[in-house]
């Protein structure tokens, strides 16, 4: 899936075909944020002005490489997790077994998108230190990016939250809930402080 053109997954996305779906969508986004902050930091690395963070400036070229990558497979896992939770909806609601199979495959189908979170967590650190020592030239992308990274995990959660409101084990559900709400709160909080700031500075 990930070496689709984007009009095919676009095209994909706009079909009645279950996958990809949000979770694909948002690791997209995810993977369009560290990309962005990977372009700011290619324009910032080598310049004078910003010679004293070059360091910094290395590992985040280094480290969007990969958390691109990470995103792109991300795409690939959820689409994979969410075969075998369509096929146990297809199983007889009066089979023995659907309840532990379908258990079991609600768990797997969450497991991905708590994946694109926790990486988005990881792009969200670079997008709050680009927004100090990125190139101000470029600073609008950290901007988008910013952008990006919240909606990537906000989307993400979504697809945790439409499996976990049908597990059977709620302590289960309402853990990976609470675990969910606090690591998408936090994205946001940083990523909107970073987008309304930069905001402020260019309508300054």
């Amino acid at each position: 899936m990930k070496d689709q053109k984007i009009t095919e997954f676009v095209d994909n996305l706009n079909s009645p075909a279950p996958t990809p779906g949000g979770g694909g969508a948002s690791a997209l986004a995810g993977a369009l944020s560290s990309a962005l902050c990977g372009m700011v930091a290619h324009l910032t690395t080598g310049k004078k002005k910003y010679a004293e963070y070059q360091d910094e400036i290395d590992k985040i070229l280094e480290d969007t490489k990969v958390l691109c990558s990470q995103m792109e497979d991300l795409i690939e896992e959820d689409a994979r997790a969410f075969a075998p939770l369509a096929e146990a909806y297809g199983i007889p609601k009066d089979a023995p077994d659907r309840d532990q199979i379908l258990e079991k495959a609600l768990i797997n189908a969450a497991s991905a998108p708590y994946k694109i979170i926790e990486t988005a967590g990881e792009i969200r650190d670079i997008v709050v230190r680009l927004a100090d020592i990125g190139s101000r030239l470029a600073i609008s992308d950290v901007g988008v990016a910013a952008a990006l990274c919240s909606a990537t995990a906000k989307g993400a959660a979504m697809n945790i939250y439409i499996n976990t409101k049908l597990m059977t084990d709620r302590e289960y559900a309402e853990k990976l809930n609470e675990d969910t709400r606090a690591l998408v709160s936090g994205i946001c909080a940083d990523c909107d402080k970073v987008y309304d700031r930069i905001k402020g500075d260019l309508k300054a």
